[in-house]
């Protein structure tokens, strides 16, 4: 491949465009409706666990590592549902 040809495949990588083994250009596009579904979805295993932790909390002889353990899955859910929502907001262009 010459230096060209190289080039304008790392310009279409760049832009969100994958070449596949078959040499065809497919567009890498994600779908809102799923993306939002996924999102509701975490939102409400975030609060469910919110809830759970609260209960144990307050529960006398309860285990710690699985307290411990149960926060750090609601901190990764956490960062996850900001990272899909930032997905649903559009690019600005400068």
């Amino acid at each position: 491949m010459d230096g060209e040809s190289c080039f304008h495949v790392w310009a279409l990588v760049l832009l969100g465009v994958r070449l596949r083994g078959d040499n065809r250009l497919r567009m890498n596009v994600y779908d809102p409706d799923r993306t939002a579904t996924q999102l509701n979805t975490l939102k409400i295993e975030h609060r469910e666990l919110d809830a759970m932790i609260a209960r144990l909390v307050v529960e006398p002889g309860n285990d710690e590592l699985e307290l411990k353990r149960l926060k750090k899955r609601k901190l990764y859910l956490k960062d996850s549902i900001a990272m899909l929502e930032s997905r649903l907001i559009p690019d600005l262009d400068a």
